[in-house]
C-alpha cells in the first residue's frame, strides 16, 4: 500500500489575490446608488477601466443589470463575481479575462475589486500579477488615498493596503479530527488571519476546503501580509500532513472501507445530488492523499489529480451543468447528468485501489 502523500501540493489547492480600490473623483458605490446620475457615472468608471485593461489582455464585460439569472449563477459558482456585485446590479459590472484567472468587479462595495486566481500555492507570483493590473488601472484614474490611512475603502477592514491574500487548502484530517476548530482557527485569529469555507464569508467548509487569508490590511505592508499568510499556510500544511498520517494509522480498515465506498459510488451511481457529490469527492481526494488509490501520475510524483478534482467540483455545480448540457435541466435531470459526467471523469483518472 502506498504511503501518505507528503507533498505541499496535495494540500494547497489554489491561491487568490484581491485588491480593493476606490477613485478619488467619484462617490463610493454606496453613495453613488443614491445619486440621480448614478448610471452615468458608473458607466464612465466602467469605460475607463475597460480601456485600461484592454492594454493588458482580452476581457469580457458583464453588466449586471442586463445579465440573465443563469449567467449570473454561472459566474457566482465559478467565484468570478460576488453576491454584493449582484445586489448592486443597477450600477455594477465585471471584467473577466479570457482564461478566467483575472476578475475585476466594478461598483461592488468599492469601485474596484481586482482578483487574480491560480492553481496551487504561489503568493509571490499572484501578488506580482495583481500589482501589474493595479498599476494599469491607477494610470487611468487616480485612487482615493490618504497618507495615514492608505487606500480608502468603503469598509474599514480594507483600509491601508486593501490587499487580501487567500490560499485554498484541502484539510480533511484537521477538519474531521476536530483539530481545525480546536487549535488551528483560534491560532489563525491570534495572528490576524481567518479560515473561511470555499465560497468565502458565511459559507461552510464544503469538501473539507478552507480559505486561509489575512483579516488586517491597515498598519501592515503588503510584504508583511504575504509573509504572515505564507508562514501560516506552511504551518497548517505541515499539521495536515502529520494529522493525515495519524488518521491513516488509527483509522485502519474502517477508514479504508469508507473511502473506497466513496470511489465506488462515484464510479457507479446513476443519480448524484450535489452535496453528496462534494462529500464523496472529498473522500476520494483523501483516499488518494492517504495512498489508498494510485494512478499513473504517482510514478512521477505529480499531484495533478488535485487540479483535476478541483475543476470537477466547479463543473458539477448546477449552473455549470446547464452550461455543459447546453440547456436548462430540472433537479432530477441534473443529478443524472452529474452522475454520468462524474463516472466518466473519475474513470478517466484510472485510479488503482491499493
Amino acid at each position: 500500500m502506498s504511503a501518505v502523500r507528503e507533498s505541499f501540493e496535495s494540500v494547497a489547492v489554489s491561491t487568490r489575490m484581491r485588491l480593493a480600490r476606490n477613485f478619488a473623483d467619484y462617490p463610493f458605490p454606496g453613495r453613488l446608488l443614491k445619486d440621480a446620475h448614478a448610471e452615468e457615472q458608473a458607466q464612465e468608471i466602467v469605460r475607463l477601466i475597460a480601456e485600461a485593461l484592454a492594454q493588458l489582455d482580452q476581457f469580457t464585460l458583464y453588466e449586471m443589470n442586463g445579465l440573465s439569472a443563469e449567467k449570473t449563477a454561472l459566474l457566482l459558482e465559478r467565484n468570478l463575481i460576488s453576491r454584493d456585485l449582484v445586489r448592486n446590479r443597477r450600477i455594477s459590472a465585471a471584467l473577466i479575462s479570457s482564461d478566467e484567472i483575472i476578475s475585476v468587479m466594478l461598483n461592488e462595495e468599492d469601485h474596484v475589486r481586482e482578483q487574480y486566481f491560480m492553481h496551487g500555492f504561489d503568493l509571490s507570483r499572484a501578488y506580482e500579477r495583481i500589482t501589474g493590473l493595479d498599476d494599469a488601472i491607477s494610470e487611468s484614474i487616480p485612487f482615493a488615498f490618504d497618507e495615514q490611512l492608505g487606500y480608502l475603502t468603503a469598509c474599514p477592514t480594507n483600509l491601508g493596503t486593501g490587499l487580501r491574500a487567500s490560499v485554498m487548502l484541502f484539510l480533511p484530517a484537521l477538519s474531521r479530527r476536530g483539530v481545525m476548530t480546536r487549535t488551528v482557527v483560534p491560532e489563525l485569529l491570534r495572528l490576524g488571519l481567518t479560515a473561511r469555507g470555499a465560497y468565502g464569508e458565511g459559507s461552510g467548509a464544503e469538501g473539507d476546503l478552507f480559505q486561509i487569508s489575512n483579516e488586517v490590511t491597515l498598519g501592515v505592508s503588503e510584504e508583511e501580509i504575504l509573509t504572515i499568510v505564507g508562514k501560516a499556510v506552511d504551518s497548517v500544511v505541515q499539521m495536515e500532513l502529520l494529522e493525515r498520517a495519524r488518521m491513516k494509522a488509527e483509522g485502519g480498515l474502517a477508514l479504508r472501507d469508507k473511502l473506497c465506498r466513496a470511489y465506488g459510488v462515484l464510479t457507479n451511481c446513476r443519480l448524484l445530488e450535489e452535496h453528496e457529490f462534494l462529500r464523496r469527492l472529498a473522500d476520494v481526494r483523501l483516499g488518494i492523499a492517504l495512498g489508498y488509490f494510485s494512478g499513473e501520475e504517482d510514478e512521477e510524483g505529480d499531484d495533478g489529480w488535485m487540479t483535476e478534482l478541483d475543476d470537477l467540483a466547479v463543473a458539477m455545480r448546477p449552473a455549470n451543468i446547464n452550461r455543459l448540457n447546453g440547456a436548462l435541466l430540472d433537479a432530477q435531470a441534473q443529478n443524472a447528468y452529474r452522475a454520468e459526467y462524474v463516472r466518466t471523469a473519475i474513470g478517466a483518472m484510472r485510479l488503482n485501489i491499493e
